[in-house]
């Protein structure tokens, strides 16, 4: 693992349109429901089994609720032969810390519920 970045330096990467991937370790329905743009879902538990799809990246950020899960995700991701020569990080805060600053993109799971869609949760 190479470290933290913060919120405010993934957010220019996604404006930028940077050459890294945005992994959220968060489960299906939690990703499903409001995620970074641009980045994808692989649930924590499921890492291990999945590692091989990071293989050959320059870069790679993890991100979870509160940016002490994606630590441990980063270094298990650090540690994989196939990202050796990647630059793995952890985003410090989590996507509460970001969510916050910047909002987080939202699903349209196809419901038509109008008091969840009026939810901000």
């Amino acid at each position: 693992m190479d470290g933290e970045i913060s919120p405010d330096e993934v957010k220019e990467l996604v404006e930028d349109d940077a050459d890294v991937r945005i992994v959220d370790i968060r489960d299906e329905r939690s990703f499903a429901h409001s995620h970074i743009p641009d980045s994808e879902n692989i649930p924590f538990d499921r890492l291990m089994d999945r590692l091989e799809e990071l293989e050959g990246e320059d870069r790679i950020v993890t991100v979870c609720p509160h940016g002490k899960a994606s630590v441990q995700a980063a270094q298990l991701i650090g540690t994989y032969e196939g990202t050796a020569d990647a630059r793995v990080e952890s985003m410090a805060g989590g996507l509460d810390k970001y969510g916050m600053k910047f909002g987080l993109v939202r699903e349209d799971d196809g419901e038509d519920d109008e008091a969840e869609r009026e939810s901000p949760f």
